[in-house]
């Protein structure tokens, strides 16, 4: 732009030199002229005359060109200038226009590359979703398959029904007779059966009790699980222990020895709680993956596979009338009952509080349900009604445990408080606590010993708590835990006395 401006002023000033070299030009070719018309010559006549008024008028002509000249010029000049201020603003607009293209064309490389992702991307998706609808048609397959097999074992579960009332029909008849020969048998024979007004049996004939000693020593400390460890069941009348993990295994410990006598698999969650049928030939296992799953405790086979439930299962217990039927209970607000030897759901009792530990009563008829609004619940489980309920805690119940005389069960709340109640009445009958114990999680298990006289409970720190039911005092305090204390059990032979914590670790005690 500045070079333009300098040619223009050279060019106007060229142009002045020209027409002031012009006009001096013409004073000189017109001053003869001049100086022969001053000079007064007879000899000059008209045609001196004519010819200078000619030169004049011409001279005239050249001064009034010269005029229009200047004027077309500072007219070319103010053009010029305009101009070059005018081609300033288009400079500037097509700098501003090559910024904007440019970044133009990289916001199109950016879109581009984005536009190449989503197409991989949907190229991606549309492979899966090939894959997706060839596993939904070989589902589809499947499930027609199932339905297909579904109808026959309907079939042959309603035959195998008939066959069922036949053989109940036939039942019926013994039982009639063994009740002939029961209202036969002596009154002595029937009190020695008897205690506190509940007579004990089990399937296989009378349990075997012994009086339960306080445990004070650490037998054998035990690297049971990986991770946690939240529920220990003891088999009937024997020192054989039987512990569930968060490593969704099931093991069973000789507690004389603390070796290891079997490893059970096939769960799929953590193990939140265990029960064990009273002739000890199956062990059923609550997991956090919304199932229950039963072995044969001697083959170590996974039997049944218990499906129904929504939620994880958190508690399960079997009938102390018959090995038959198991309640479980799972955070979807419902307790179940299963017949095991079909592998079923026969009913399903619904409740507005979750339930954290449930028991069934001796008359294998009523089931104990502990909640998180901290109420004790007494359910019929034929027809799935609430026969009673009292509020047992001020905070939510973490386990409950059924005396052997069936006529006190224990309950124990993250208030960390142990209320013993009368099964008759739900009336408090006992209160347990201590300053140092206190509840390490919503599936906290306490227990009572075999002989219905001490309550053990762990504790956050550690430690477990052994209480004289009789003295409502603590009568033991064990310490070898490093961890939270989740869950106790009392082998039924009177000890010895297993406890478990949050690392995994199991510890007996006698």
């Amino acid at each position: 732009m500045k070079l333009d401006e300098e040619i223009a002023l050279d060019a106007i000033k060229h142009a002045l030199r020209a027409l002031r070299k012009r006009h001096l030009v013409e004073e000189a070719a017109h001053g003869p002229a001049y100086i022969a018309l001053s000079r007064p010559f007879i000899s000059q006549g008209s045609e001196w005359k004519e010819k200078a008024e000619s030169l004049e008028t011409e001279l005239q002509q050249c001064y009034k060109a010269q005029s229009r000249l200047s004027e077309q010029l500072v007219v070319e000049v103010a053009e010029s200038r305009a101009s070059k201020s005018l081609l300033q603003d288009k400079e500037d607009l097509i700098a501003s226009l090559q910024n904007e293209c440019s970044q133009s064309r990289d916001e199109c490389t950016r879109l581009k590359e984005l536009l190449d992702e989503k197409t991989q991307a949907v190229e991606l998706l549309t492979s899966e979703n090939q894959e997706l609808k060839a596993q939904l048609e070989e589902t589809r397959v499947r499930a027609d398959t199932a339905q297909a097999e579904n109808k026959m074992l309907i079939d042959r579960w309603m035959l195998q029904k008939m066959q069922d009332a036949e053989k109940l029909n036939e039942a019926n008849a013994v039982y009639e007779d063994m009740i002939d020969k029961l209202k036969a048998s002596s009154i002595e024979q029937l009190a020695r059966q008897q205690v506190d007004g509940v007579v004990r049996q089990s399937e296989e004939g009378a349990e075997y009790y012994v009086e339960s000693t306080i445990p004070t020593a650490n037998k054998h400390k035990i690297s049971a699980h990986q991770g946690g460890c939240a529920a220990l069941v003891f088999e009937y009348n024997s020192n054989i222990l039987i512990s569930g993990g968060q490593d969704q295994t099931i093991k069973m410990w000789d507690t004389s020895s603390g070796s290891l006598i079997r490893t059970l698999h096939g769960c799929l969650g953590s193990v939140l709680d265990l029960a064990i049928t009273h002739e000890n030939s199956s062990i059923i296992a609550a997991s956090s993956s919304n199932k229950l799953f039963v072995w044969d405790k001697d083959s170590g086979r996974l039997r049944h596979t218990l499906t129904g439930h929504v939620d994880k299962v958190c508690a399960v217990d079997v009938s102390k009338f018959s090995s038959r039927h198991v309640a479980s209970a799972a955070y979807d607000r419902t307790i179940k009952i299963w017949d095991l030897q079909r592998g079923y759901c026969t009913n399903t009792i619904i409740f507005p509080s979750n339930c954290n530990a449930l028991s069934f009563g001796m008359d294998g008829h009523t089931i104990c349900s502990g909640h998180v609004d901290g109420h004790l619940r007494l359910w019929d489980i034929q027809t799935g009604k609430l026969l009673s309920e009292v509020a047992a805690h001020s905070l939510a119940i973490t386990s409950i445990s059924l005396a052997r005389n069936g006529n006190v069960i224990l309950t124990s709340g993250r208030d960390n408080v142990h209320n013993l109640f009368d099964m008759r009445t739900l009336e408090v009958c006992g209160t347990l606590r201590a300053s140092g114990n206190r509840m390490a999680s919503n599936w906290s298990r306490s227990c009572i010993s075999a002989d219905d006289n001490y309550v053990a409970a762990g504790s956050a720190d550690g430690s477990v708590h052994v209480w004289s039911i009789s003295k409502a005092s603590i009568v033991s305090t064990l310490k070898e835990h490093n961890s939270s204390v989740l869950c106790c059990s009392w082998s039924g032979l009177g000890k010895p006395l297993a406890t478990a914590d949050r690392s995994g670790t199991i510890c007996t005690w006698t």
